[in-house]
């Protein structure tokens, strides 16, 4: 999910309130860098800054796309290489174990396991009476 690009409300403030204060007087300037060059030189400088933040933000998300999709690829490769070497060599053996499966006589299938735990309980409970 791409994330959301940036918007100023000041931005926006000033950029309408330019546009009135133009009305007023072109030229309006009260001294001490106050005035509708300023302001202008200002809105100019956020715009260009928020633009760059906002291309900034698109980069990294194509950035995030690839390597989401480099890393979707590698693990589709590192289960076909584990298929191969279960084909080739057995998914009981050595081999398949080096490669970093689990060997089937290693594997404890859930249903096992949770008889053993239910058997064990209930003896227990059998025990204590």
């Amino acid at each position: 999910m791409p994330r959301p690009q940036r918007t100023s409300r000041i931005l926006d403030k000033g950029q309408l309130r330019i546009l009135k204060l133009k009305a007023i007087d072109p030229q309006l300037n009260f001294g001490n860098d106050r005035s509708l060059s300023t302001l202008a030189m200002q809105i100019d400088q956020l715009n260009a800054k928020l633009n760059d933040y906002n291309d900034t933000i698109a980069t990294l998300d194509i950035a995030k796309q690839e390597i989401d999709q480099m890393e979707h690829d590698m693990g589709d490769l590192l289960d076909q290489l584990l298929n191969g070497v279960s084909g080739k060599y057995g998914n009981d053996s050595r081999e398949y174990e080096m490669a970093g499966g689990t060997r089937k006589s290693d594997r404890v299938r859930k249903s096992a396991q949770s008889r053993t735990k239910n058997g064990g309980v209930k003896l227990a409970t059998v025990g204590s009476h």
